[in-house]
Parts: C-alpha cells; sequence; structure tokens
C-alpha cells in the first residue's frame, strides 16, 4: 500500500482505528523530508498492513499545530488510535524498520493499563 495523504478532516478517522498508522508531518520546503520521502515509501510497501500517512503541514495546519509539530519532518506512529512514538528527524531506513519491529510487539493492554494509570494519577475520571 502506498502512502495516502492525511488532513485535518480524514486524521481522526485514520488515526482512530485499530492496527498501525505511522503519520509523515513533512513540507515542500524541507529538504530533510525529500530525502526521507523514499525511505517511507519503500517502508510503506514492505509493510502492507501497516498505514503509512503523509502530513503536508502547510495545508493542515490545525492538525500540525494540534500535534504540536516544531521540526520536519516528524514522525508520529499510532497503535489502536493511541500514539505510541512521536519524534521529529528524518528517520534511517534500519531506524524506521527497528521502530516499526518495536510497535508491532507492543503489548497494548500493558500501554492501555499505563496510560489509565497516568490519567488517573491526574485526578481524571473515566466514564
Amino acid at each position: 500500500m502506498a502512502t495516502i495523504e492525511v488532513t485535518d478532516e480524514n486524521f481522526q478517522e485514520i488515526t482512530g482505528r485499530d492496527g498501525i498508522v505511522i503519520l509523515d508531518f513533512w513540507a515542500t520546503w524541507c529538504g530533510a523530508c525529500k530525502s526521507f520521502a523514499p525511505v517511507y515509501e519503500a517502508a510503506s510497501e514492505e509493510h502492507p498492513d501497516i498505514v503509512f500517512g503523509k502530513v503536508d503541514t502547510e495545508a493542515a495546519t490545525q492538525l500540525t499545530h494540534a500535534n504540536g509539530i516544531r521540526a520536519l519532518p516528524t514522525v508520529a506512529v499510532y497503535r489502536d488510535s493511541i500514539r505510541v512514538f512521536f519524534q521529529a528527524g528524518a528517520l534511517p531506513k534500519p531506524v524506521l524498520g527497528d521502530l516499526i519491529a518495536q510497535v508491532r510487539a507492543l503489548d497494548m493492554d500493558q500501554v492501555r493499563a499505563e496510560l489509565d494509570s497516568h490519567t488517573h494519577e491526574h485526578g481524571h475520571v473515566h466514564s
């Protein structure tokens, strides 16, 4: 599966699904983004079960702001609608591959339990 364009409008729908979703926040003027693009594209071909989205930060300004994007490119990874990784900077191919392997290996029950315990510590109540 090739990369898909993620916008202010479809972000919730795309990141809110089960499975793994990886987003690449980029811009046309960003040189590092241009060199990262083929690496990202190749990974999308190698992992057809993962959704690889690209966010044009010039177009999706709301999304860029909401995610606190300060440097480009920034890679964000969601699994089962939970953000599990967020880092600025182009990832070399082996690092991206390793990241994907780590996200696949996550115990999501444990991740959710940790999130719940953090939420409860801060006095928020889940209904």
